[in-house]
C-alpha cells in the first residue's frame, strides 16, 4: 500500500515523458534572428502562447540583455508544431552569448529546449531545462573533456528527468524476482534502449513525441500485468528488452535534435539508470520486508497498471 502511494504521489500523470522543443539563433554582429519549434500538445494549456513562449526565452551578451524588436508565432500543421520567430538586438556585437529559458515553467517541469547558436562559420549548442535554465555559448571548439562532461550529464538528466522513465524503472525492480534476475533485466533493458537510440536517428521514420509517450505508458502497464498475472513467467528478460526498444525512442529523439555524441549521452543514461535501479531496489527491499504480509509488490503493480493505462488513454485523447 505504501509503495503505491509513493509511486502515485511522487510522479504526476500530468507530466510528459517527451517534452522537447528546438531553437536556433543566428547572430550577425549586434543583431540576431531566433526560430523555435514546439509541438502543439505542449502548449495546448497555455494562454496566448505567441506572447508567452517568446517571453520565455531571453538572450544577453556581456551582461547586457538583448531587446526583442519583433516576433510572432504560427501553426505549421504538417509538423504538428508551433513555429515562433523573433529578431533581437544587442547593445554591441556578440562575442559570448548568454541564453536563459523558462519554457519548463509554462509547459511541463521536465521540458528540454535544444538551442543551436550560429555566428558566421562557428556553431555551438546548449540544452536548457529545469536543472540548467541558462547557458553560456562562447563560439569556440570545446575541449574533449568539456564535450564528455556536457554530453554525459545531458544523458543522465534525460534518463532521470522523465516520469515515464522513473515509473518504468520502479516497475522493473518490482518485476525482478531475485538480485540476479534484476541484473539481467537491467542489462537487457539498457541493450534495448541503446539499440533504438543508435538506429532510429539514421532512419527516414521519426516517431512523433505523442506516440513515444503513449507507447511508454503502455510499457509500464504491460510490465505490471506480467507481475500480476504471470508471476512465474519465464524469459521476462526478453519482454524487458523489447520494452527497452520503446523507451529508447525518447533518447533517439533527443540525439536527433541535440546532435550530441551518442556514446557519451548513452553512457550518462546507463550510469543514471543503474543508480536509480539500485536505489529503488534498496528502498523496495526494506519496505517489502516490513510489509510482506500485505504483498506490497502486487499492490504497487496494480497501482502502476492503473497509472500506465490512465496515462495512455489521457495522451491518446490529447
Amino acid at each position: 500500500m505504501k509503495w503505491s502511494a509513493v509511486l502515485c504521489a511522487a510522479i504526476p500523470v500530468s507530466a510528459h515523458m517527451v517534452s522537447i522543443s528546438t531553437g536556433e539563433i543566428r547572430i550577425d554582429g549586434a543583431r540576431a534572428t531566433y526560430e523555435m519549434r514546439m509541438p502543439f500538445y505542449e502548449v495546448a494549456h497555455v494562454r496566448n502562447p505567441e506572447r508567452t513562449l517568446l517571453e520565455s526565452i531571453a538572450f544577453s551578451s556581456d551582461g547586457a540583455p538583448a531587446v526583442r524588436r519583433k516576433g510572432g508565432c504560427r501553426k505549421v500543421e504538417a509538423e504538428g508544431a508551433l513555429l515562433c520567430e523573433a529578431e533581437f538586438e544587442f547593445p554591441a556585437p556578440v562575442e559570448v552569448l548568454e541564453a536563459r529559458s523558462s519554457f519548463h515553467t509554462v509547459t511541463v517541469p521536465n521540458h528540454v529546449h535544444l538551442l543551436r547558436a550560429v555566428r558566421g562559420d562557428k556553431t555551438d549548442q546548449a540544452v536548457l531545462d529545469l536543472s540548467f535554465p541558462k547557458a553560456e555559448i562562447r563560439f569556440r571548439p570545446p575541449t574533449t573533456g568539456e564535450i564528455a562532461m556536457r554530453h554525459t550529464t545531458a544523458g543522465a538528466l534525460r534518463a532521470a528527468g522523465g516520469p515515464a522513465q522513473l515509473l518504468f524503472l520502479a516497475a522493473l525492480v518490482i518485476a525482478a524476482r531475485s538480485r540476479r534476475e534484476l541484473m539481467l533485466l537491467t542489462g537487457m533493458f539498457l541493450m534495448g534502449e541503446f539499440a533504438t537510440s543508435l538506429i532510429v536517428p539514421g532512419m527516414l521514420w521519426q516517431p512523433a513525441p505523442a506516440f513515444v509517450e503513449a507507447a511508454a505508458a503502455l510499457t509500464i502497464a504491460y510490465l505490471a500485468v506480467e507481475v500480476l498475472l504471470l508471476p512465474k513467467a519465464g524469459q521476462r528478460w526478453l519482454v524487458v528488452a523489447v520494452l527497452g526498444l520503446i523507451h529508447g525512442l525518447y533518447f533517439a529523439l533527443f540525439l536527433a535534435g541535440a546532435e550530441y555524441n551518442p556514446g557519451w549521452v548513452l553512457s550518462g543514461v546507463a550510469v543514471a539508470e543503474v543508480a536509480l535501479i539500485s536505489l529503488f531496489a534498496l528502498v523496495f527491499s526494506r519496505i517489502g520486508a516490513a510489509l510482506a504480509f500485505i504483498q506490497p509488490a502486487r499492490i504497487a503493480s496494480a497501482a502502476l497498471l492503473v497509472i500506465g493505462l490512465g496515462w495512455f488513454f489521457l495522451r491518446l485523447k490529447g
